[in-house]
């Protein structure tokens, strides 16, 4: 009786190693799930659009900022002064323009025989080009008024202000950024699962996200990426495949980024770009 008790024993320990083992199995090589998630953000580069002096910088490294909010001011003095030329410019074109429209009318009044043809066309085309150079000179004010209104430059978005790298006194350079703002509305995370395990994923699917510090965040598959780069299949300089002439016997899966729509972020929790996490897809029913 003793052994058939450890015979059943040994039995019942066996059966439940294997079917751990196999639940083990199955878990890891097809259930849709990778360690390697990336939590993303859009991040907005913000540069001068307008050359100059900065007077004042009114937000911090890390401060969280609202659509709007002035970031750099740039010295407006030149731009000022371009504004009140533009005007001046405006003023004289106009008048020009108002004196020659009233010439080419007289013009036109007058009979056959007091004034040619020629003169009368003259004077028409004359009062055309005065309109022309009169436009121009509005087209160069908006332009002096848009320069103007760029020496403030603002927060396109709601968010957070990172890797500060301008101060009062600084000279800011067209285009060249100086700050960033991480759109607070915009964060994802990009799991990138083996092709192995892609069979098993589905758009719409419900996603948890597991944060290196404990945190657990609900989320779906919102899109598959369709494309890879390639590291075996280079071109040449003569655009045509660079074939290697050794293959590896070992084939590692290929791993695809998948993006995952955050739905629902734990109250009081930072979530910051760049940050790793694990990603576990549960497959719908059908």
């Amino acid at each position: 009786m003793k052994k058939f008790f450890s015979l059943i024993a040994t039995l019942l320990v066996l059966t439940a190693a294997v079917v751990i083992g196999r639940q083990l199995w199955l878990h890891y090589m097809t259930t849709p799930w990778t360690r390697d998630g990336r939590v993303r953000a859009d991040i907005i580069n913000v540069a001068a659009d307008v050359p100059g002096y900065v007077v004042d910088v009114p937000v911090k490294d890390n401060q969280r900022v609202k659509k709007g909010d002035v970031l750099i001011r740039i010295d407006p003095e030149h731009y000022q002064l371009a504004v009140e030329q533009a005007k001046a410019l405006v003023a004289s074109r106009k008048a020009t323009w108002e004196m020659r429209k009233v010439n080419a009318r007289r013009r036109a009044d007058m009979d056959n025989l007091v004034i040619s043809k020629e003169n009368r066309d003259d004077a028409s085309n004359i009062a055309s080009s005065a309109l022309a150079d009169y436009q121009h000179a509005q087209a160069q004010l908006a332009a002096a008024e848009l320069n103007l209104k760029r020496t403030q430059i603002v927060a396109t978005v709601d968010g957070y202000v990172t890797n500060l790298n301008i101060h009062k006194g600084d000279y800011a350079r067209t285009g060249e950024a100086v700050m960033a703002v991480v759109d607070e509305q915009s964060f994802w995370v990009y799991g990138f699962f083996e092709e192995t395990k892609l069979p098993h994923v589905k758009v719409g699917d419900v996603a948890e996200l597991q944060m290196m510090s404990g945190e657990r965040i609900k989320g779906h598959v919102e899109s598959i990426a369709r494309g890879i780069y390639d590291r075996d299949n280079p071109q040449s300089r003569e655009l045509i495949a660079d074939v290697n002439p050794t293959f590896n016997w070992v084939r590692l899966a290929q791993r695809v980024p998948v993006r995952i729509h955050i739905d629902e972020v734990p109250e009081g929790f930072l979530l910051a770009a760049g940050t790793t996490c694990t990603v576990v897809v549960k497959p719908s029913e059908g």
